[in-house]
């Protein structure tokens, strides 16, 4: 086991693909790795230390910033299928074979699309607050300067629904997310961010015909967790997700928009960890 928390694990960099890729590695290794994937404008900082310290606890964790994202180098890469390709890059680079992906958000599209075109690569997957290619109401708007100056308050209004006690996770949320003193991951820029969206529109485009056909080929067996309440992406989403995957689960929370892994982290950690074990 290593001795290396969510808190503590240094940055470490790969070079694949012309990319200098900053990940960070903690848990028992000799397990099948979870690769974490990222949501829209967020970095290595940005996952809940809760859960990925939980399940560092049976599971070897890898954190990565994508190409162009935090302290990765290279250019960001305006749609999903290219920064899946750069996934399967860092997975190559640091020689793993199988992963188990958890892909919240853009990180959930991301993921689908590295279990579509690289099914091998693939063990499980859990997806997070995240919709199928020409879902229900993916149209996605840049982040307005009100909300670029306090993050803060975006996130809780985005992540947690209005009442009291989701305000109030939301909060402990927060200081969770600063519990890592030392070593922090450099900031999403703003041309990270306005590429993220692109691709993020590009993903919820309503393709003329076969809108979910797609989704039948991905038969890995999937955990979908959603809020009843997200904003950001709409909760019929999870459920055409769990309608047309073949080998898919769900989890709906009460009272939960977009971070509702995180709002109810001790109930996803006790249906994740029997899932992940098989």
């Amino acid at each position: 086991m290593s001795h290396y928390t969510h808190e503590t694990v240094p940055t470490q960099f790969v070079e694949a693909n012309g990319i200098r890729f900053a990940y960070r590695r903690f848990g028992r290794p000799g397990t099948i790795s979870l690769l974490f994937l990222e949501y829209f404008n967020s970095n290595m900082d940005g996952w809940d230390p809760d859960v990925t310290n939980s399940l560092a606890a049976d599971h070897e964790v890898i954190l990565f910033d994508n190409a162009g994202v935090g302290a990765s180098g290279g250019k960001i890469p305006y749609l999903v299928a290219e920064m899946t390709n750069h996934c399967v890059a860092l997975c190559r680079a640091l020689g793993l074979k199988q992963v188990h992906v958890v892909g919240f958000s853009l990180g959930g599209m991301i993921a689908q699309q590295l279990a579509l075109e690289h099914p091998q690569l693939v063990g499980r997957l859990i997806l997070l607050g995240t919709g199928p290619r020409g879902g229900e109401g993916m149209t996605f708007t840049e982040l307005s300067p009100e909300e670029q100056a306090d993050p803060v308050a975006f996130l809780l209004a985005a992540f947690f629904s209005p009442s009291a006690a989701s305000q109030a996770a939301g909060r402990e949320y927060m200081k969770r997310l600063e519990s890592r003193k030392n070593d922090r991951d450099s900031p999403v820029s703003r041309d990270a961010a306005v590429a993220q969206v692109a691709a993020l529109r590009e993903w919820g485009t309503i393709p003329a015909t076969g809108r979910y056909a797609t989704l039948k080929s991905i038969t890995h067996p999937t955990l979908i967790v959603h809020g009843n309440k997200d904003i950001v992406v709409m909760p019929i989403n999870a459920f055409i997700l769990e309608e047309h995957l073949p080998n898919a689960q769900l989890i709906m929370y009460p009272d939960a928009s977009h971070a509702a892994y995180s709002q109810y982290a001790e109930n996803f950690l006790e249906n994740a960890r029997p899932f992940l074990s098989g």
